[in-house]
């Protein structure tokens, strides 16, 4: 019994102890709910600046997004850095755009300096599924090298574009050998040991019940409570009844993807440059070759929250319309999870209150946004806010639908970019 739910992930993960759930009272400077990236970055942070940690996690350490998503580590944000520019102004735009890039590097440091075995491969590939997609990628590569000083973005035509992916679905494409990808449950049992090592109590089975405000806030859980002066929440997508506000701000989203039996030969001729890929619709497919050589192919959601028993199927489809002579090969692996998406598709952090921070709404970038989350609620505990406010400011809007509708509303928003893929 792992204690995770089924996955390619789960059954290459590297060896990890089980964390003992928590006992009676014990007492910290920073209580942090929840053992996924976030939570992880942040104790760890904290525990290098030499702060008393605790974390609380419900299931187990990477039970969430943080152990299934599709483990492409990307710069920036979900929306362009144009879309930025309009909504924050072009200064905070920059900042923004500057600590992504730092979020990418603390990945790739984490894993030099605490020697985490989880498959890191530099290479990403935006790729274009129409050729309007790849003149706009053309332009926003001469806005990033002119504007914002970043020149690691290789523009792909579609004949260049075939040695880094093989597919006559794409029309071009962008190569950034600033962003890559890993093994994601690996890179957050990596984490947790790391933490560990500095000093952060972990529990996992211990789901928090409540969380009492005040001078030191009290965290609950069914058989234990930590009296904290600070409190982190990093729950995301599972953050529901103990901040229902927060939860209003954000919706689940459940994605799924399958991968294959090892595909020896066939695996460098797909993707000879084994960077990872994901497509330029606006209800995107991402996919790339695990580390014994399997295609993970992932892209599907459900805006509902709920696994269809169709999805497997729907899943395949997909990764035979990309790669045709994987029409029969063998899946061996299929799942899914909820990641956590806020309307502007703009990370969330802020304050409650004076002594209760938290980080959420990373909308598909997470596993570089939540490193650099850690980093930053670390630096605003320890008196720096400077950073953090700068993503503070963000305003968020709740989904419009109230309870009943939100769900509603988004499936039918989605339903249109799906025809706008299609039809544009």
């Amino acid at each position: 019994m792992t204690g995770y739910e089924a996955s390619y992930y789960v059954s290459s993960r590297n060896a990890s102890p089980i964390r003992p759930a928590l006992r009676g009272r014990v007492s910290a400077d920073v209580c942090v709910v929840g053992g996924g990236y976030t939570g992880l970055s942040a104790a760890l942070e904290l525990a290098e600046r030499g702060f008393r940690v605790v974390l609380l996690e419900a299931e187990r350490v990477g039970w969430g997004a943080s152990g299934r998503n599709g483990g492409q580590m990307l710069n920036g944000l979900n929306p362009g850095v144009a879309s930025i520019e309009k909504m924050l102004g072009e200064a905070a735009s920059r900042a923004i755009w500057d600590m992504t890039v730092e979020a990418t590097d603390i990945v790739r440091r984490r894993i030099q300096r605490h020697a985490i075995e989880c498959d890191w491969q530099p290479g990403y590939v935006h790729a274009a599924t129409k050729p309007s997609h790849y003149a706009a990628m053309l332009e926003d590569v001469e806005l990033m090298a002119r504007k914002y000083g970043y020149g690691d973005l290789t523009p792909l035509d579609r004949s260049e574009l075939a040695a880094q992916v093989v597919s006559d679905r794409f029309h071009g494409g962008v190569l950034d050998f600033g962003s890559g990808h890993l093994h994601p449950l690996n890179f957050a049992l990596g984490l947790a040991a790391a933490a560990e090592r500095e000093g952060v109590a972990l529990h996992e089975a211990s789901r928090v019940t409540e969380i009492r405000e005040g001078a030191r806030p009290l965290v609950v859980t069914r058989d234990g409570e930590v009296d904290c002066a600070t409190v982190v929440l990093a729950a995301n997508a599972y953050v529901g009844s103990l901040r229902p506000k927060l939860a209003r701000t954000i919706m689940p989203v459940a994605t799924f993807i399958i991968a294959t039996e090892p595909l020896g030969d066939r695996a460098q001729r797909l993707i000879p440059g084994r960077a990872c890929i994901s497509d330029s619709n606006f209800v995107l497919n991402y996919f790339r070759l695990s580390a014994d050589n399997r295609m993970l192919f992932g892209g599907g959601a459900s805006y509902s929250g709920r696994t269809g028993p169709h999805e497997p199927l729907i899943m395949r489809a997909k990764m035979a319309r990309t790669f045709p002579e994987l029409r029969d090969v063998k899946v061996e692996h299929f799942w899914g999870g909820l990641v956590d998406i806020t309307v502007n598709r703009l990370p969330d952090f802020g304050r409650l209150g004076s002594n209760i921070y938290y980080a959420q709404g990373f909308s598909g970038h997470g596993i570089a946004l939540t490193n650099l989350a850690g980093k930053l609620l670390a630096e605003a505990i320890s008196g720096d806010a400077g950073r953090f406010d700068v993503f503070s400011r963000i305003r968020h809007r709740p989904f419009p639908g109230g309870r009943l509708l939100r769900t509603p509303l988004l499936m039918a928003a989605m339903m249109w970019f799906r025809l706008r893929d299609i039809l544009s």
